[in-house]
């Protein structure tokens, strides 16, 4: 069985910095320590608001990290002029609201089909591979087909709220199964995220059509009590058990 790969959100590194306006913790630091133990790439988000990651962060990091970059980005004009600019190995186009503390959701597709088409286009014209957020649904799969998207990460919010509330699971867990397992028979690399823990991790990791999880705040929080080189470690152990 293929190895598993582990994309390290670090935005909240940076959330804590501008918490308090510091130039400290630096996510390019952050960046470099998950690139020397074991990470597979590094995952930010530049929002809209620039409520955590910044341009200069995107900047420095881009240009000192060996590992890919994967840069998720809403689909805006000003989202895409940047990750033009930039060029970071991967784009992850996810959808954002304003007034959101997290990402709630999986794309709409329907709602910016002819843009998102355009968008990816011009994101592969230039060799980066991208991904588009859904929710496990078989439509979404096969319009992200349509529209030209190399990957799918498969949103599993849904499934850690379940599991973490003690609530029944089987039928949100067979609906990212099917989901996966559908996408990769179609030709898509399967993704996973949000919400993962190390115990929601450990069960989504034994579907084995997803290649790649992208997991940030758990490590992040985790990180304050064991390390950010022990959470990674023992995440990559996890997912490739």
């Amino acid at each position: 069985m293929r190895n598993k790969r582990l994309g390290v959100n670090i935005d909240h590194v940076a959330t804590i910095r501008n918490a308090r306006g510091e130039n400290y913790p630096n996510p390019v630091r952050a960046a470099l320590i998950a690139e020397n133990n074991g990470a597979d790439s590094i995952t930010i988000h530049l929002r809209e608001d620039r409520r955590h990651i910044r341009d200069d962060d995107l900047k420095n990091i881009k240009r000192k990290l060996r590992i890919p970059l994967n840069l998720e980005i809403a689909p805006t004009k000003e989202m895409l002029k940047i990750a033009l600019k930039h060029k970071p190995k991967y784009v992850c186009i996810v959808p954002e609201k304003r007034a959101e503390i997290t990402t709630e959701g999986g794309l709409n597709l329907n709602r910016q089909k002819i843009f998102l088409k355009k968008m990816i286009s011009k994101i592969k014209e230039r060799k980066i591979r991208v991904t588009l957020f859904i929710e496990p649904k078989i439509a979404d799969i096969s319009l992200s087909k349509k529209l030209g998207a190399d990957c799918v990460e498969l949103h599993t919010g849904k499934y850690c709220n379940l599991f973490n509330k003690k609530r029944k699971i089987k039928t949100e867990f067979s609906r990212i199964e099917k989901s996966a397992l559908y996408a990769e028979k179609n030709f898509l690399e399967v993704h996973a995220g949000h919400g993962l823990t190390y115990r929601t991790a450990d069960q989504i990791s034994k579907i084995n059509s997803i290649s790649e999880f992208n997991i940030g705040h758990f490590i992040i929080a985790e990180s304050v009590f064991i390390g950010l080189k022990k959470t990674i470690m023992k995440f990559k152990k996890i997912i490739n058990k």
